[in-house]
């Protein structure tokens, strides 16, 4: 992200000799980007960061997908994945190993879970992570520091970061998690070439929070489950480390986690109906992530506020909708916790009505969290579980 930041106690000059009280040496780690020619953060142990004392196979959940054929447009109910029955079986569910897999294809990953309970030490060594919370709050502990995250927080997580989530309260964690095979940032355009978020951009360095200061933990034979590239796509191991793991003491540079929460996103708007990039926030390889957020809508004196019927004939288009009202969609079913998925080779805007039934409107408080994705999407298993099975035919008038 080109945004420096510096936490504890790190040497004046880099590459150096950093020393313990005691004299003894810090273990300096270069925790680098694309060959080390992108950006990077130096963090200082207090133990070797690669000893490691044993690994063993992690058997991940079910990652499998379905091709989305034929081709249909899908609503995703994904509050009915995880139904608050019982002794409310959500507190011994975590944010990492509790997911289910809604959609999938090669470039990225879309997961779901409701949790209360601490999860296992993690490292994702495939891609970055852009965890959205749709409710609950607590802390995510990073070996760069700790991360406190609440409703509507966009949680960014780099490639290879270890890291835990911890729920906070009685209420559980409800995470959407996208998981790229890629890194996660800005979009180039709201970028200068020196990496400096400009005006234009909907958010600026200041809506973004990244570790305070260091996190010291001490234990032995630390489990770690790192999810991995494999022989057969992705993979699990689980490493036990004979110290533990969050052990520096200090860092600095461009590349840590921090989080954006969607209500310091400043929408775009315009006299016409404004196109999607417009609410774009993140990107990653080959697709990338959108805030659609309470906003005042079109105001030429003869705008249809809701979107036109559209064709983004290189895209499939994944609505998460996550609060407010959404006119478009009336009438369809949709509501709190569902996804829309559009795919691309098929026309798709607002539900019978809505187009009409919108003129005069003057704001929208509709909260959304999109991806667009460049390669078409698959259902993973929980994707099939939680289809209504009837939204394709919502346009259509029936007898």
């Amino acid at each position: 992200m080109a945004y420096y930041r510096h936490v504890g106690d790190v040497p004046p000059k880099r590459h150096t000799q950093h020393r313990r009280p005691d004299g003894g040496l810090y273990y300096e780690e270069l925790m680098g980007e694309e060959g080390f020619s992108s950006d990077s953060s130096l963090l200082y142990h207090r133990n070797i960061p690669s000893a490691i004392a044993d690994a063993q196979q992690w058997e991940l959940p079910d990652l499998s997908t379905t091709a989305n054929h034929p081709l249909t447009p899908r609503h995703l109910k994904l509050h009915d994945l995880f139904p608050e029955t019982g002794e409310m079986a959500w507190k011994s569910i975590d944010v990492v190993t509790g997911r289910r897999l809604v959609l999938g294809n090669a470039d990225v990953r879309i997961s779901y879970v409701v949790a209360g309970e601490a999860s296992p030490l993690y490292r994702n060594a495939i891609g970055d992570e852009c965890v959205y919370v749709e409710a609950g709050s607590g802390t995510v502990e990073t070996v760069f520091g700790v991360l406190p995250f609440r409703q509507g927080d966009h949680v960014l997580l780099p490639r290879a970061t270890t890291h835990r989530w911890l729920p906070a309260g009685d209420e559980p964690v409800r995470a959407y998690v996208i998981e790229a095979n890629s890194h996660i940032t800005p979009p180039k355009r709201y970028l200068s070439r020196f990496g400096q978020l400009l005006e234009h951009s909907p958010y600026c360095e200041r809506d973004l929070h990244g570790p305070a200061e260091p996190l010291l933990a001490d234990g032995q034979d630390v489990d770690v489950f790192v999810k991995h590239r494999g022989p057969q796509g992705i993979a699990g191991t689980r490493f036990v480390y004979p110290e533990h793991p969050f052990d520096v003491v200090g860092w600095d540079g461009c590349l840590y986690p921090y989080t954006f929460n969607i209500a310091d996103f400043e929408p775009i708007t315009g006299r016409v109906h404004q196109p999607p990039p417009v609410h774009q926030a993140f990107e990653g390889y080959n697709f990338v992530v959108c805030n659609f957020v309470p906003r005042k809508v079109d105001y030429h004196p003869l705008s249809i506020p809701v979107p036109y019927y559209h064709s983004n004939v290189d895209s499939d288009e994944v609505m998460f909708y996550c609060g407010g009202n959404y006119e478009a969609r009336k009438g369809s079913g949709i509501g709190q916790g569902s996804i829309s998925l559009h795919p691309g080779g098929w026309a798709h805007g607002p539900q019978p009505g809505a187009y009409e039934n919108s003129i005069g409107m003057e704001r929208s408080d509709e909260l959304v969290v999109m991806v667009d994705t460049f390669r078409p999407l698959e259902l993973g298993e929980a994707g099939l579980e939680c289809d209504d099975g009837v939204y394709a035919w919502s346009w259509t008038p029936r007898p």
